[in-house]
């Protein structure tokens, strides 16, 4: 028996399913629930700082295993590469976000009034 292709599970055709995916998605709804203009921007500041939080983590737990590695306190080289890699997605990701952020920032600076 083969198994169902996963595209085929985004074909839904129920209207309340959709709805649903509509409003809970966080593809289609980024933000979150709908909220005043002002708390927008805070929220994707916070979020920022959260990704920030997030990549700080990372690293941190990716210089441990480094260290425990080092020490000789694990053999298993395995967490260290999960930990090595890990961090350097997460810091790949957060300096993408903060080029666009500059970039939009240079943008809205050049705009003329």
């Amino acid at each position: 028996m083969a198994s169902p292709d996963i595209a085929s599970l985004r074909n839904v055709t129920s209207d309340v399913i959709r709805a649903a995916e509509a409003r809970n998605s966080t593809v289609y709804n980024v933000l979150g629930k709908e909220e005043d203009p002002e708390s927008k921007f805070s929220t994707i500041f916070n979020r920022a700082l959260e990704n920030i939080d997030t990549t700080n983590a990372y690293l941190s737990d990716a210089e441990n295993e480094e260290i425990k590695w080092a020490l000789g306190q694990t053999e298993n080289t395995h967490d260290l590469a999960v930990a090595l890699q890990k961090a350097q997605t997460t810091l790949q990701y957060t300096i993408a976000v903060r080029d666009r952020a500059l970039s939009a920032y240079r943008e809205i600076t050049q705009m003329q009034i």
